[in-house]
C-alpha cells in the first residue's frame, strides 16, 4: 500500500489508464463469452440476441465502453421523476428537494469508437421475461436499482407493477412479464452477526446473505464505501477472520478477504450457464476539489455548487478510490470464471456535478446552511449518473 501512496498522482493516472486498457480487452472477451452463452440458440433460460432498431453503432472491435467523454445533449434526461412516482427515494431526488440547476441532467456518455444503444424499457422487459434480477451491496447499488426501475417504467408505462420495501430486501415486480427486480442491502457482502451485543463482521462467511441471491438469473454486486467508515459510522464492532477477532485491521486487507469469500461462493454456488454475474466498480466521491486537480468552480470544499462535469484528458481518481478499485480488479482476475466488471469508476469521476449535495431529503434545513459539513458527495441524483450505468448494463447484456 505504501508504494501506491508514495508515487506521484500523474503516475497513478498513467498506470490507471494502462490497467484499464487491459481490463477493456479482457472485458471484450467476456462480453463475447456472454453472447455465446446467452445467444439466440433457444431454451427458456437463454437471452434473446435480437437488436432494437436503435442499435449499437461503431467499431465493436475497438469500442471502449468505459473510456470516453461526457457530451451535452438536450434530449436528456432519459426520464423525469414524475415518470416513476414512489420509486426515487428522498435521498436521491434532488429536484424535489430544491436543487436550483438542471444542466447536470443534460449530459450523455460518449464511449470511444462507438455509440451506446438507446435504452428501451419494453425491449428490456421482453428479453428478461420470467427472470429474477438482484442488486446486492450498499446504497450505491440501491441508487442503480431505482434508476433501472425508472428507466424501464418510463418507457413502458402501461405494464402492471408491484413494490415492497424492506430491510435488507426490497422487491419490485413487473407483473405482466414475471420479472422480479430486487435490492438486497449487504454493504460488505459477507455476513454480520450479533454476538454478546457486538456486531461481528465475518470475513470468511457469506451464506447468511447469499441465501437471498442464489436463485437469481442476473446478479449485480457492489461494495466499497462502507469499508472506509470509522467512528459512529463504522458498520461493525469486531472483525472475525478465521478463528481470530480484531477491533480493526487494514481496510484494504479486510475488503480483499471478504471479496475472496464472495468470489469462492460465486465459483461454487452459481450456475454460470444460467446466471450472469456482474460487479459494479467503485463509485467515486467528490469531497475534495484537489482530487480532480482543479479549484472548485464554486469555491466550495466539496461537491456543493458544482454544476458541470470535469473536462480534459486526465481522469481524476483519488488514490484511495483507485486502491479500492484495484482490490476488486485483483479478486475478479483471480476467479476461474470472472464476474464482469461494470467499470464505472473513471466515467463517474468526471461527474462532480451529479451528487445530491445538500439537495437531499435526508438533509435538514439547518444542515443545508452548512454545506461544507453536510453535503452528500457520495450518492447520485436521480435522474442522473446511475442511468448511464444502466445504459452500459443494457449494452453488456443485450449487445
Amino acid at each position: 500500500m505504501g508504494f501506491v501512496l508514495g508515487i506521484s498522482v500523474s503516475a497513478i493516472f498513467l498506470l490507471y489508464l494502462l490497467v484499464l486498457q487491459q481490463v477493456e480487452q479482457s472485458s471484450s472477451a467476456i462480453i463475447l463469452s456472454l453472447k455465446k452463452r446467452h445467444g439466440s440458440t433457444g431454451g427458456s433460460n437463454q437471452y434473446s440476441s435480437s437488436r432494437p432498431s436503435s442499435g449499437f453503432q461503431g467499431n465493436r472491435s475497438t469500442c471502449s465502453l468505459f473510456l470516453g467523454t461526457w457530451v451535452r445533449d438536450s434530449s436528456y434526461p432519459l426520464y423525469k421523476p414524475a415518470d416513476c412516482p414512489g420509486i426515487v427515494e428522498p435521498e436521491f431526488d434532488c429536484q424535489m428537494y430544491g436543487r436550483p440547476d438542471s444542466d447536470y441532467l443534460k449530459y450523455r456518455w460518449q464511449p470511444q469508437n462507438c455509440n451506446l444503444p438507446t435504452f428501451n424499457g419494453a425491449e428490456f422487459l421482453l428479453k428478461m421475461k420470467g427472470k429474477s434480477i438482484m442488486f446486492a451491496g450498499d446504497s450505491l447499488g440501491k441508487n442503480q436499482w431505482e434508476s433501472l426501475i425508472c428507466l424501464i417504467i418510463s418507457s413502458a408505462p402501461s405494464t402492471r407493477t408491484q413494490m415492497s420495501r424492506g430491510l435488507p430486501l426490497s422487491i419490485f415486480r413487473f407483473l405482466d412479464y414475471g420479472i422480479t427486480m430486487s435490492f438486497y442491502k449487504a454493504p460488505f457482502l459477507v455476513d454480520i452477526d450479533a454476538a454478546q451485543g457486538k456486531r461481528v463482521l465475518k470475513l470468511d462467511q457469506i451464506s447468511g446473505n447469499a441465501n437471498a441471491w442464489h436463485d437469481a438469473d442476473l446478479l449485480i454486486f457492489n461494495t466499497g464505501h462502507w469499508w472506509s467508515h470509522t467512528g459512529s459510522m463504522q458498520g461493525w464492532d469486531l472483525i472475525q477472520s478465521g478463528n481470530s477477532y480484531y477491533q480493526d485491521m487494514d481496510r484494504f486487507v479486510a475488503m480483499e478477504k471478504a471479496l475472496r469469500t464472495w468470489a469462492y461462493w460465486v465459483e461454487t454456488h452459481v450456475d454460470r450457464s444460467r446466471t450472469q454475474v456482474l460487479f459494479l466498480s467503485i463509485s467515486p466521491t467528490h469531497d475534495n476539489p484537489s482530487d480532480w486537480a482543479a479549484s472548485s468552480s464554486s469555491g466550495s470544499k466539496n461537491c456543493y455548487g458544482e454544476t458541470e462535469p470535469i473536462t480534459g484528458a486526465a481522469y481524476p481518481v483519488s488514490s484511495y478510490t483507485d486502491q479500492l478499485r484495484s482490490v476488486i480488479v485483483e479478486v475478479l482476475h483471480g476467479m476461474h470464471n470472472p464476474a464482469f466488471l461494470l467499470d464505472i469508476t473513471l466515467l463517474s469521476s468526471l461527474r462532480k456535478d451529479g451528487h445530491p449535495s445538500v439537495y437531499s431529503g435526508l438533509i435538514s434545513g439547518s444542515q443545508r446552511s452548512r454545506p461544507d459539513q453536510s453535503a452528500d458527495c457520495s450518492h447520485w441524483c436521480l435522474p442522473g449518473l446511475p442511468d448511464t450505468w444502466n445504459q452500459l448494463l443494457y449494452t453488456i447484456l443485450f449487445y
